[in-house]
């Protein structure tokens, strides 16, 4: 099944009252079911990767919301002041936001880090059927490594 598909411009806050930026990914026709992508740690809602996962998922029938923690892309707040709990509790008010928007996430996608503060927040989320994880990092050394490896 193939259906056209668009992207909503939409906005929530989150518990520190900060507005996040995120797109809706929709079908032309009523979704089967809404997702949330949480993209990797310094990356953007407007990843090219990103996109094109919404979209493609968009045209098989789901509707998914992406957005941007706070102090990345066009969302408000510091990045400098946020970490892994900052983002699991970015992920909870999206997941609220669309709860409220009669939108609840049956699926979370995470991608890289985003992947394992997906599995994390997923245990606070009641709405979700399951969770997919794209390369997420099993162990803090793999992330450790990677910012040593940088320096």
């Amino acid at each position: 099944m193939h259906t056209l598909t668009r992207t909503e411009r939409l906005t929530f806050k989150n518990r520190l009252g900060q507005t996040l930026s995120a797109r809706l990914d929709v079908p032309e026709v009523p979704p089967r079911f809404y997702a949330l992508y949480v993209h990797c740690f310094t990356c953007s809602k407007d990843l090219l990767p990103a996109s094109r996962i919404c979209r493609f998922l968009a045209s098989r029938g789901i509707g998914v919301l992406r957005f941007d923690m706070t102090g990345l892309g066009s969302s408000e707040g510091d990045f400098s002041e946020t970490n892994f709990q900052t983002n699991i509790n970015d992920i909870i008010s999206a997941a609220e936001a669309m709860s409220l928007a009669s939108k609840a996430p049956a699926l979370i996608i995470g991608h890289s880090l985003g992947g394992t503060t997906a599995i994390v927040a997923s245990q606070l989320i009641s709405s979700l059927k399951a969770i997919v994880s794209i390369n997420a990092p099993s162990h803090p050394r793999h992330v450790k490594k990677r910012f040593k490896d940088q320096e």
